[in-house]
């Protein structure tokens, strides 16, 4: 008992020194963020910038013009000299490896970041000329992680919409086919959601599409909305998705090919440039990286159907 004793007087010291210094470790990482986060450049005070588009006037027309970006800690540039047209109402896919540049281009266009040279404008006017609030207002968003909110139904659908009615919310759902799902439950549109409510991850992803639909912006980001979720709930999605796209300008980053077939446009990036273009079935002609990259999804497809 007494070798015991000694033993656990001798170690308990030692663990506690362990201990602090797996906190102080912890402590330094965490300085070290706060500190980079202080020493970050503020925004650029905006309040100068009297150009608005309303989005009820947008007609949809969207360009890069020779667009350059690498980010500022970086000498090597992401987006290397990007050009591209997109015409109101069409789906704009964009596909490639990744590290390719995809969702890079997505935050360019909703300054996110500020392009090195070259411009992209909406409708002609240049997105410098803009607010970020103005640019944001004009787009709707769905990610491939679900942001919703702890709160009601109601509320993550509406999000920060004014004077939008309960007839408007059930619309949106039933448009996506969440109707039977909201009225199934106890509180319908009042039900909350919290880390208890069983609501799968197809169900929250149609709630974000809902959520788009009630904001009713003429342009649509799409980045990777169907990969959190299986094959089947996947085709509820892409069906919620292809009626969410009618009418609106669409950009569409995707992984699964097989969801961008019926694009206007595919582009296809690798190391920051575009080195194809062209339909689903024009590139799939050409035999070139799109072919490569869609026969062996394809193929993988297959061996985990058999």
């Amino acid at each position: 008992m007494a070798f015991i004793l000694y033993a656990r007087l001798f170690t308990s010291p030692l663990q506690q020194i362990a201990q602090g210094l797996t906190n102080l470790q912890s402590a330094v990482a965490a300085s070290e963020r706060v500190f980079e986060f202080l020493e970050e450049k503020e925004m650029e005070d905006e309040s100068y910038k009297t150009r608005k588009l309303e989005k009820e006037e947008v007609k949809g027309t969207i360009e890069f013009e020779h667009v350059k970006f690498g980010y500022d800690d970086s000498e090597k540039l992401v987006i290397k000299d990007f050009s591209c047209k997109a015409n109101p109402g069409q789906k704009i896919a964009i596909v490639g490896p990744t590290g390719a540049g995809k969702t890079t281009l997505v935050n360019l266009l909703m300054r996110f970041y500020e392009i090195n040279s070259g411009k992209i404008t909406i409708d002609g006017v240049d997105t410098k000329e803009l607010t970020r609030e103005n640019i944001h207002e004009l787009f709707i968003m769905v990610l491939q992680d679900t942001w919703l909110f702890n709160g009601t139904i109601r509320e993550n659908i509406v999000y920060n919409k004014k004077g939008v009615s309960d007839d408007e919310v059930l619309e949106a759902c039933k448009i996506v086919g969440l109707e039977h799902f909201v009225k199934s439950l106890p509180n319908g549109l009042d039900t909350n959601l919290t880390d208890a409510e069983s609501v799968s991850a197809g169900q929250k992803q149609l709630l974000t599409i809902a959520r788009g639909n009630v904001a009713n912006s003429p342009f649509l980001i799409l980045d990777e909305a169907t990969s959190n979720v299986d094959t089947r709930t996947e085709e509820l999605v892409q069906q919620a998705m292809d009626k969410l796209t009618e009418g609106r300008t669409s950009f569409i980053i995707a992984h699964r090919l097989s969801t961008i077939k019926n694009a206007d446009i595919i582009l296809v990036m690798n190391e920051g440039d575009i080195i194809e273009q062209g339909t689903h079935e024009e590139l799939l002609e050409k035999n070139g990286f799109y072919a490569s990259l869609y026969n062996s999804q394809f193929e993988s497809m297959m061996i985990e159907e058999e």
